[in-house]
């Protein structure tokens, strides 16, 4: 018998909660296979099986609070073997091989337990899903694209059949509580915490994105092919010249440790991500040696394992200053909360073309509202708005970066 234990959790968490059990007690697993997902302040952990074998006991059921390393279940390792249809018979073996041609496969035989479950909660046929795994077999990503889908039909049907005077469901008031996740009660109470503890203040600019665009557009197509694929985007540039500027301006990028200061001495960026989950903030390591396809594959593979549910405690821990880019969902202007123990959270938005003078003249210029909270506490104003001022320069003349200006 194998004990099935919580994983270690890094010191920041004291603990976890059994969000669900992907497959039932006597049911039969292969190695690797996820047994039950533990969702913590920041990620969800999942706790795989060791080897082939059967679930015997379950001893922390879902919603039930466990501590690192404790004891969730047991496990009883062996053979693994489908199980055939009652009163088969001795001849077990032939309706399988003529079920591909005589009958529809089952949930069992095409879907993963987390992938049937999943379905059968949101009242799906798992049969009707097409898999993207090994051998067709619909996975836990397949169901959520499903979901996803089915979840677009209903709004567009619900926004073509507005309420009117012959919908007697017109007049419901329909109320729906349910508990928070513990990433939103983690994110609810760092949010407060972070308006109670900092002196927080915010200070604004605006970037002419022109010269990014046409950097942009000249160079993509070739910056793909040079780079296996890696599109070029806006975010590495701002991570770049947040990179230059957090050098120039030490203090941005110190933390408050109780009556201590801490200066760090590297770049360590933290990128705000949503997800379906909430926010979530993976930190890219040691930005400033990274070129800027590097940049951009880290984003995107973060911006991937969040909406997969895939970053781990790892992706997330640390962190020196944070770029939040509300823009992806058209903001135009936002006051951006910091992330404890960090000073300074830059925020990015909306490119709109605006009338602007330019030498005496109004054109036309893709312009950004730009963001920057900081901590009073540790971060004099004159500070703040030259590295805001910083920043600018660098977007505005690339050029500034590459010779170090």
């Amino acid at each position: 018998m194998v004990e099935i234990k919580a994983p270690q959790f890094p010191e920041s968490i004291a603990d976890g909660e059994v969000a669900v059990w992907h497959v039932a007690v006597g049911e039969a697993v292969r190695r690797d296979q996820v047994l039950v997902d533990i969702e913590t302040d920041k990620v969800v952990l999942e706790v795989v099986a060791p080897l082939d074998g059967m679930l015997t006991v379950i001893h922390k059921a879902e919603g039930d609070t466990v501590l690192a390393e404790e004891v969730l279940g047991e496990f009883e390792a062996g053979e693994v073997s489908v199980a055939a249809p009652e009163d088969a018979g001795s001849a077990a073996v032939a309706p399988v091989v003529q079920a591909s041609t005589d009958e529809a496969p089952s949930a069992e035989t095409i879907a993963s337990p987390a992938a049937k479950k999943m379905a059968d909660e949101n009242k799906i046929d798992v049969t009707r899903i097409e898999g993207t795994g090994k051998g067709g077999r619909v996975t836990k990503e397949d169901v959520l694209k499903a979901v996803a889908k089915l979840e677009g039909q209903k709004e567009k049907t619900a926004s073509t059949n507005m309420p009117g005077l012959s919908h007697d469901a017109g007049n419901e008031r329909i109320e729906r509580r349910v508990p928070m996740t513990r990433l939103r009660a983690s994110i609810a109470r760092r949010l407060v915490e972070a308006q109670q503890t900092a002196a927080m203040l915010t200070t604004f600019n605006e970037i002419d994105m022109q010269a990014i665009m046409d950097l942009r557009a000249r160079y993509k197509d070739d910056f793909a092919k040079f780079h296996n694929g890696t599109k070029l985007g806006f975010m590495s540039f701002f991570i770049r010249a947040s990179v230059e500027a957090l050098k120039r301006f030490p203090a941005v990028n110190a933390s408050i440790d109780g009556s201590d200061i801490v200066y760090h001495g590297y770049q360590d960026i933290g990128v705000a991500v949503g997800s379906p989950r909430g926010l979530v903030v993976p930190v890219i390591r040691e930005a400033d040696s990274l070129t800027i396809a590097e940049l951009e594959d880290q984003v995107r593979e973060f911006g991937k394992k969040a909406r997969e549910g895939k970053l781990s405690i790892e992706d997330m821990t640390g962190g020196t200053f944070t770029i939040s880019n509300g823009g992806t969902f058209g903001s135009l202007l936002s006051t951006p909360i910091l992330n404890p123990p960090q000073t300074g959270i830059l925020g990015m938005h909306k490119i709109q073309e605006r009338p602007v003078a330019v030498n005496g003249e109004v054109v036309i210029r893709p312009m950004m509202y730009v963001a920057l909270s900081y901590d009073h506490r540790l971060i004099d104003g004159q500070e703040a708005v030259r590295f805001l001022v910083t920043l600018k320069d660098f977007l505005e003349e690339p050029a500034r970066i590459l010779l170090d200006l």
